[in-house]
């Protein structure tokens, strides 16, 4: 049976050995290089032969300011080689990997991720010849996460914003004032940030007369981070929709 060629990226260095170390063990693969950092990965798949890439999600650079996740990665490497075959893994769980897959339209191609604690290469050689062959496979798992993401954003407050809006909510719940959002933003009035807070407020339904500026603006900052449609009891509880649609406690009462 033919070796697979294979471009090896992780972060990790000794995970990254004991995986080239593991896999070509297998008699099935040759690893033709490895990569570090999303950079390293396009710089590799540019120049070298491979038939298939298997790529960490999160890939950490501490040279680069903007360093890029293995799916940056791959969207750069497929656009010199059209779907090029590759495989993901993570053990990471975060939303905004999950809404990376949706926006880059390969998850369906060649793309596969599992939340686990370790990778065997007996687990990773079929995946691999999968792709290999051009077959795709997702785990269920996976789709739901991507799925419960989509529903998600589809519900998302910061769809109800502007772009100009949604850029001063951001430095809201980074905790600028108002003078250092219009000086960030390059505004000759500092009162267009206070008009364009009360157009956010009004938005995600924080313009109660009863609410002063700080509540609504510790509110703002709440409802951007975790991009949820918050609203507040009587009492000032935050309550959040579950799957059900019921309204429910965002923070349980440990008291």
């Amino acid at each position: 049976m033919t070796k697979i060629k294979l471009l090896l990226v992780d972060d990790h260095g000794p995970l990254r050995k004991a995986l080239r170390e593991g896999l070509e063990a297998t008699g099935s693969v040759q690893v033709v290089a490895e990569a570090a950092t999303g950079h390293e990965a396009i710089a590799q798949a540019l120049e070298l032969d491979m038939d298939v890439i298997l790529m960490d999600v999160q890939l950490q650079d501490a040279q680069a300011s903007r360093p890029l996740s293995g799916v940056s990665a791959a969207i750069a490497i497929r656009r010199e080689r059209p779907r090029m075959p590759v495989v993901f893994y993570s053990i990471q769980d975060d939303d905004d990997y999950y809404r990376e897959f949706r926006a880059s339209g390969i998850l369906t191609h060649y793309a596969y991720v599992r939340k686990s604690n370790y990778l065997l290469p007996s687990m990773l050689v079929p995946l691999l010849r999968d792709a290999f062959n051009g077959r795709s496979l997702v785990d269920p798992e996976i789709e739901d996460r991507v799925q419960q993401v989509r529903d998600l954003d589809e519900q998302s407050p910061r769809t109800l914003l502007e772009p100009n809006e949604l850029r001063v909510a951001e430095l809201i719940a980074q905790g600028m004032t108002n003078e250092q959002i219009a000086a960030r933003l390059h505004l000759h009035d500092k009162r267009a940030v206070s008009r364009t807070n009360g157009r956010i407020y009004a938005a995600w339904g924080l313009n109660d007369n009863a609410v002063d500026d700080k509540v609504a603006r510790a509110r703002a900052t709440l409802i951007y981070t975790l991009n949820r449609t918050i609203v507040w009891d009587e009492n000032g509880v935050a309550l959040v929709q579950d799957r059900r649609g019921q309204w429910v406690a965002l923070y349980k009462d440990n008291g």
